[in-house]
């Protein structure tokens, strides 16, 4: 590894505590266009994927459905929703997460945030946690800021380029699905870390080969100055 210079943070799930709302969410469009699935099949096959195509892979794989114009028709109920659910619902910072940009903006470390959202929610998001770019973190990038998706790593190929990182063996990537690992792995990551306090367990996770699988944020630092300190001493 190189010394550390960023780590990429999924939002729902790894940083946002919203339980699971925007898969619930999700689950109540599909089903409410006339299909049948549960939480665990939309968590399973949906967890990360930028929402259209998680819409679609859930339909082609349970149903064999590949009608695009019903794949926007309940992505557009589902986006009317799940607005409406997060003006309403709680939405929480994960436990220790401010700590954790904290402490590594002290060690001069890029904090960023990506998501399959679409950038409108994201910011909503953001918004009513109180968070500001350039405070608590650095940069947001969500799924309308790139052409392609998770697995591809364009979102932290995204965030790279515009801090003129030219290495991602000095990138940290931390997801709570096994799509967000992937990201990492196919951006060439220092590390890809899975987190096992959103959409999949830790037995989950383990199916992408994950670097490392933590249960807190809090337990990020450590590893990332014994990164640092390894890389220090070989110096």
């Amino acid at each position: 590894m190189e010394n550390i210079s960023m780590v990429v943070f999924d939002m729902a799930g790894t940083t946002v505590n919203e339980d699971n709302l925007v898969y619930k969410t999700l689950l109540n469009a599909i089903n409410d266009a006339g299909f049948e699935l549960n939480l665990s099949q939309v968590l399973e096959l949906g967890a990360g994927k930028e929402k259209r195509q998680a819409i679609r892979s859930l339909l082609a794989n349970f149903y064999g459905e590949e009608d695009e114009t019903l794949i926007s028709k309940i992505y557009e109920a589902f986006i009317i929703e799940l607005t409406n659910a997060y003006a309403n619902e709680a939405i929480l910072p994960q436990p220790n997460v401010i700590e954790l940009f904290s402490k590594l903006k002290e060690k001069g470390i890029l904090t960023v945030l990506n998501t399959g959202y679409d950038r409108n929610t994201a910011c909503a998001i953001i918004d009513k946690l109180g968070w500001r770019e350039g405070v608590e973190f650095d940069a947001l990038v969500t799924a309308t800021d790139v052409s392609r998706n998770r697995p591809d790593p364009d979102m932290i190929v995204f965030a790279m380029k515009r801090f003129n990182i030219t290495d991602s063996k000095s990138v940290i990537k931390v997801g709570d699905s096994t799509i967000d690992i992937m990201e990492g792995q196919n951006a060439g990551c220092g590390m890809s870390i899975g987190i096992t306090t959103g959409a999949h367990t830790g037995e989950q996770l383990k199916t992408s080969n994950p670097d490392m699988i933590v249960n807190d944020l809090s337990e990020l630092m450590p590893l990332i100055n014994r990164a640092n300190n390894s890389i220090e001493s070989f110096a």
